[in-house]
């Protein structure tokens, strides 16, 4: 059996993500940066996930990811799971006066009704090492999946600041 390694298994996801993406958005820039009537409820998971991420809950938060979720933070290793992920957030959560919320501002289900998306911008805070409060913007993308019982658990989550 060949073995993949982290790297291709990352790059396989990060293509698949994006063709999924392609596959979901609308080809009419008008609509690239829409919320369709079918991407509605999952705008609805994407408020109340950002709530939960305000209160700083780890296990709240993770609680959205399906178990097999594929977690991109920035300038962090993968994290493979909804217990890594929990841990991931709870290291955010754990920062001195860490702060988050996001906002959807686009968001779709496909036709198929498996599979969807949201994307949208995130603001955040913390205190850096220097003690001095770092405020960044940033944007995210998340591919959301209907489990058997009907509910959306997000499979790929991925985001990244605007600064550099």
């Amino acid at each position: 059996m060949r073995r993949i390694s982290k790297t291709s298994h990352v790059r396989f996801v990060v293509c698949t993500i994006l063709a999924l993406t392609a596959a979901l958005v609308p080809l009419h820039a008008a609509h690239a940066a829409a919320i369709t009537e079918r991407g509605k409820a999952l705008v609805k998971l994407d408020d109340d996930w950002s709530k939960l991420a305000g209160a700083k809950d780890a296990a709240k938060v993770a609680s959205f990811y399906a178990e097999d979720a594929m977690v991109l933070p920035p300038n962090e290793p993968v994290a493979m799971g909804r217990a890594a992920a929990e841990k991931v957030w709870a290291s955010y959560f754990a920062a001195p006066n860490f702060a988050i919320s996001w906002k959807t501002t686009a968001a779709d289900i496909a036709k198929s009704g498996e599979l969807g998306y949201t994307a949208g911008t995130y603001e955040d805070s913390f205190d850096g090492p220097d003690g001095k409060r770092v405020q960044e913007t940033g944007k995210y993308l998340c591919t959301w999946r209907k489990q058997k019982d009907g509910s959306w658990k997000a499979l790929y989550d991925m985001w990244n600041s605007d600064s550099k």
